[in-house]
């Protein structure tokens, strides 16, 4: 087995990039329903205005007020594909130690804790998502069952980063996600996103910039984000009169 990852430490690096695709599917799907042919591989959302048809989606696993079971694990049986990730997700967990990613069913409540049932499946599908690759996911519940899928379609991919969005995650983020470590959870969506990162001031601040865009995070003493900057950058544009007056200067 190679050298233990913690269960934490991939929900750092998946939790704002899953937070952007998440606010952006939540936006496109508005009000609507869900309906799925698991051996037709069809999943269907029906809204108000318009359908989005996945026929590349993953199921995940499922979880009730008492457990979370893995899809793999489900004693009804699905087609190979449609596991696929889910088997991917088991391979890692026994690899790197992470024992909620490769035991079959696992309960809800953990002691004090008691979390609702779509809280487990958000962030059972976070690590999945930093482990596949496929970033969108969708919690579905049937029968007071909460289904868990990673899902594939044009339309739920991320549009260019802009500043406005970026400085949404991050502050929404920040204070809703259970994120341990601040500086690798900012680093890991900011250069995700394409943008060029790096720490400064013995890692007080992380700087980064690109698409347009650049800002500054500053962190405490114990490491969590104190303050957040995020601005547009605007090429200087150069003004007629200033053209004219530096031709008259070189002569």
């Amino acid at each position: 087995m190679s050298e233990p990852v913690p269960l934490t430490r991939l929900l750092d690096d998946a939790g704002l990039l899953s937070l952007e695709h998440r606010l952006h599917v939540e936006e496109l799907l508005g009000s609507h329903r869900w309906q799925a042919d698991m051996e037709a591989g069809r999943l269907e959302f029906v809204g108000d205005e318009q359908t989005f048809v996945c026929e590349d989606f993953h199921l995940l696993g499922t979880v009730d007020a008492e457990s979370w079971l893995w899809a793999w694990a489900n004693p009804w049986g699905f087609p190979k594909p449609l596991i696929s990730v889910a088997r991917m997700v088991r391979e890692f967990g026994f690899r790197y130690g992470v024992a909620e990613l490769c035991a079959a069913e696992m309960p809800v409540r953990l002691g004090r804790a008691a979390p609702e049932p779509h809280q487990v499946a958000e962030l059972l599908a976070d690590a999945a998502k930093v482990i596949s690759g496929h970033w969108s996911s969708y919690c579905g519940v049937t029968d007071g069952t909460c289904v868990a899928f990673l899902v594939e379609h044009p339309a739920f991919e991320l549009p260019l980063p802009s500043a406005s969005v970026i400085a949404r995650v991050l502050a929404h983020g920040i204070n809703a996600l259970p994120l341990v470590d601040h500086r690798r959870a900012t680093q890991s969506y900011l250069s995700r996103r394409g943008l060029v990162t790096g720490f400064v001031d013995d890692k007080h601040a992380l700087e980064f910039s690109g698409s347009g865009l650049a800002g500054t995070i500053e962190f405490d003493d114990e490491g969590v984000v104190s303050n957040l900057d995020v601005g547009v950058v605007v090429d200087r544009i150069e003004l007629p009169s200033e053209t004219k007056a530096q031709s008259a200067n070189s002569f």
